[in-house]
């Protein structure tokens, strides 16, 4: 029983893990939790990502999104994790995932990650030329976002962006 046990469990850790792809992950459904993180005061890179995509979803005839400051802690945790690691990953994107759920009332989180890219619109564009990320761009269901841009000490980008259903 145990052998099988073990078996599940490491299937299911690679099966739900998350991989350069950014996939949607759904996620089962939580009751709705109340923002209670304090307000980010978002830099202009940040700013503009977010009204590029917006900007983007109008124009294919998508809801826009709106920003949400708790998603956006997540994505400066994760931010900071890849600086601190010196690789883009999406490393621990199920504990994120989660606490979004139990803390936005999220149903399901994908996330697009990027290094490098010195302008918003570079960023948006690598997002949009890479079929995963588009897709998470794209998803109709989606309806809100948060955002996360910070340099390393040699002054290159990180970004971490989740997007949520709620």
């Amino acid at each position: 029983m145990k052998p099988l046990y073990i078996t599940f469990v490491l299937f299911l850790s690679f099966f739900c893990s998350c991989s350069s792809a950014d996939e949607d992950v759904e996620l089962f459904e939580a009751s709705k939790v109340e923002e209670t993180t304090t307000v980010k005061v978002y830099s202009d890179i940040e700013t503009e990502i977010l009204n590029l995509i917006n900007a983007y979803r109008s124009e294919n005839n998508l809801s826009t999104l709106k920003v949400l400051n708790i998603i956006s802690s997540e994505a400066d945790t994760h931010t900071n994790f890849m600086i601190t690691n010196g690789e883009v990953s999406h490393a621990n994107f199920n504990i994120r995932a989660q606490n979004l759920i139990t803390n936005a009332g999220a149903k399901f989180v994908s996330e697009n990650v990027a290094y490098g890219y010195s302008t918003a619109q570079a960023v948006v564009n690598g997002w949009l030329n890479s079929t995963e990320h588009k897709k998470n761009i794209e998803n109709p269901d989606t309806t809100h976002f948060g955002i996360s841009t910070k340099s390393d000490e040699k002054g290159r980008n990180y970004f971490t962006h989740i997007f949520i259903k709620k």
